[in-house]
Formats: structure tokens, sequence, C-alpha cells
């Protein structure tokens, strides 16, 4: 009887455990398909200035970090949604999400792929976001979210490679830090050290960038009209190799 009594008081122990669980489920409980469906919702609204999805889905403390680097609280956030100017139109999609859930709270991650016509020109831009949604009485909505821009290569433009032997040479940018310089086949490439070679793609007149690298090399003249420096322009900011060596 005893072990009867014990397994009987476990079996409703569980029974009132599960039930408290699937409770607390259904009251507080989302799935990433609805999260997904929520995020589309918003960013369907966008084109149109539609603010309502955004002012119903992010809480009124929100942290919204865009890919411009701008810092905004709910209402810089909804004040920024606006409708497309006249001869503006384009969509974004919402791809790729994964989600992670710990309790009343969620992280969702997505891609986003844009398309825009501009007076009938089309242009297109890949982001990534990351958005927090907590569960607050039942009701989920996002506490943060951060929004990053893929970086993509320019269209290779044209240049005049009878140019390039003004390039060729060895750059320095500190003691013992060189950079070399060399042109083959019509082409430019550049190699730090021992490290390998990488092409410098044109994309216009003495200004080069590197297959899935962020920035541009440009050829700097100094005021005898020669080749005094490479310029490695990242973010804005230059960090100046200048040139010691010539060509052979």
């Amino acid at each position: 009887m005893k072990k009867q009594t014990l397994a009987s008081l476990s079996a409703t122990a569980a029974l009132l455990l599960t039930a408290g669980l699937s409770l607390a489920g259904s009251e507080t409980g989302i799935t990433q398909k609805e999260l997904v469906s929520r995020t589309q919702e918003m960013f369907d609204a966008v084109a149109g200035g539609d603010q309502r999805p955004w002012n119903k889905y992010f809480a009124d403390d929100a942290m919204y970090f865009d890919e411009t680097g701008h810092n905004m609280d709910k209402a810089a956030l909804i004040k920024s949604i606006r409708p497309l100017p006249q001869g503006y139109s384009g969509n974004i999609t919402i791809v790729n999400a994964q989600s992670r859930m710990v309790g009343d709270t969620v992280i969702l991650s997505y891609d986003m792929h844009e398309s825009e016509i501009v007076f009938g020109q089309k242009l297109s831009a890949r982001y990534h976001a990351t958005d927090t949604w907590i569960a607050r009485g039942g009701n989920w909505q996002i506490v943060a979210g951060q929004v990053l821009r893929y970086y993509e290569d320019p269209e290779p433009g044209k240049t005049d490679t009878s140019v390039f032997p003004e390039y060729v040479g060895k750059y320095r940018l500190a003691p013992g830090v060189e950079m070399t310089v060399t042109a083959d086949g019509g082409q430019l490439y550049a190699q730090r050290g021992a490290r390998p070679k990488e092409l410098l793609i044109p994309e216009g007149e003495n200004i080069f960038f590197r297959k899935g690298v962020e920035g541009r090399r440009l050829f700097h003249y100094g005021d005898n009209g020669k080749v005094d420096a490479l310029i490695d322009r990242r973010n804005n900011e230059d960090i100046v190799w200048k040139k010691v060596q010539p060509g052979n």
C-alpha cells in the first residue's frame, strides 16, 4: 500500500506539473514562425510608412540600433517610419531565421533582403538583424534590436593599366612592415610580407578594392608628380604606407 500511495502521489504531482507547464506555455509561449510573421509584418509596413505594427511589437522601453549607427528609443524609432518618397518603391524579405528561447525571452536572428526601385533603377542590399523579445503579462514585445549591413563589393571599374608601373614598388608602414605592389598580365597585386598576394581590383581611376574586404587602396601622387604613398582607407580613415623603393 505504501508503494502504491507513493506512486499515486508521484503520478498526481507529475500531472499537476504538466498541467502547470501547459498553462504557462499557453499564456506566454510563442513560436519562431509567429515571431518571423510579426517581424515580416513590421517590414511590410515600412514602404507605406505604417507605424502601427512597430508601435505594437516594440516595448515602450526598447532600444534599437540601426545599420547606420543610430541609437534610438521607441519614440525615435517610430518617428523614423515614414512613407518612401515619390518615385521610390521596395520591399524587405525576412530569411534565414534562427531563434533561442530561455524562459520568457527569445532571441530572434535573421537576414533581410531588401529590393528597392528608385525612379526605375533597381537597388538591393542585405542586412542581418537580432531582436530580443520578452513576454510581459503574456504579451511578447521587442526590448532590443540591432541591424548590421552585409558588405558588398562594388562593381569593378575601368582604369588605365599603362600607369601600373608607377604604382609598382615597395611601401613601408613601419620598420620591418612592408608591402610590395606588382603588376602582371594587366592586373595589379599587393603582398604584405610573406602573406599571399592579393588582387587589387579597380573601382575607378587610382582607386582599388580587394574581393570581400571592406575598404579601398589608393595611390597618392606627390608634388613631383610621382607616386609616393599607398593609402589603405578603412571606414573613411587612412593608413599611409610610404613608398620606399620603385619597381624594377
